[in-house]
């Protein structure tokens, strides 16, 4: 089985039906496939356990249908990291065996890179990290001060200090404009790794007033302690987040595909 120097791994990819801005995202389709069917095919590249967490019968059998692994979990989970934790559960129960690293990739990145996920688990070689995530610089044609696009700034060590939406940090004497060439500033991805322990405990912590400010749940788990070790990828992958996003999608199927 992959995974880190003594680690079991297992991922798993949250996928719910009901979505404000775009019902049934798991199963749009992205050229011949279901989305849920790309996430599941490029993770089962770089992990050898792979389980879709849902919470309708209609994406389980989809992807049971196309010959993955799929868990049923509650329909009243607040975030993806709760239904995770959830999930770790029942695999480890239909396993047989415990886990040591929970991997949570996202349903809707049909075109992540098993390289990304690789990079997350081998984060766990070092005992001391709670939880990793990824990283990536932003370019000097990029939109900075987009809210939407959540930043992050790190410590020599390579962990996280905070996450916001904010551009942080701020660069004084200098205009807005020129801000991209006095520092280099890392965008958050949004690809998260546990230790199993750590994803249990995390779920039952009250929701922190830096993680309603800014509506970012990572920021309770810096808030109560836990480390966030960072690694930095060149690669931007695409999200579908709401209909129009098929199309831009339809584009880069050939290219990444190979369809």
């Amino acid at each position: 089985m992959n995974g880190s120097i003594n680690n079991i791994v297992t991922g798993i990819i949250p996928a719910r039906y009901a979505s404000t801005r775009f019902p049934g995202k798991p199963l749009a389709m992205i050229g011949n496939k279901p989305m849920i069917q790309r996430v599941y095919e490029q993770s089962s590249k770089a992990i050898d356990l792979v389980y879709v967490a849902t919470d309708d019968e209609r994406i389980l059998s989809c992807v049971r249908n196309f010959g993955g692994k799929a868990v049923m979990t509650s329909g009243n989970h607040f975030s993806g990291t709760d239904r995770c934790a959830e999930a770790a559960v029942i695999i480890e129960n239909e396993i047989g065996h415990p886990v040591d690293v929970i991997i949570n990739i996202q349903g809707d990145e049909p075109f992540i890179k098993p390289e990304q996920i690789r990079l997350i688990e081998s984060c766990f070689t070092e005992e001391e990290v709670d939880i990793a995530t990824l990283v990536r610089k932003v370019e000097s044609n990029e939109d900075l001060f987009n809210t939407n696009l959540p930043k992050v700034v790190i410590s020599k060590l390579h962990n996280a200090l905070y996450f916001s939406r904010s551009t942080i940090p701020f660069i004084r004497d200098a205009e807005q404009k020129e801000w991209n060439k006095k520092h280099v500033f890392y965008k958050h991805i949004g690809i998260y790794g546990y230790r199993k322990q750590v994803l249990k405990d995390i779920t039952v912590l009250e929701r922190s007033d830096l993680e309603i400010a800014e509506s970012l749940e990572q920021n309770r788990w810096l808030e109560n302690g836990y480390r966030i070790r960072t690694a930095e990828t060149e690669w931007e992958s695409i999200g579908i987040d709401e209909p129009a996003d098929i199309d831009r999608a339809e584009s880069f199927i050939k290219e990444f595909f190979g369809e």
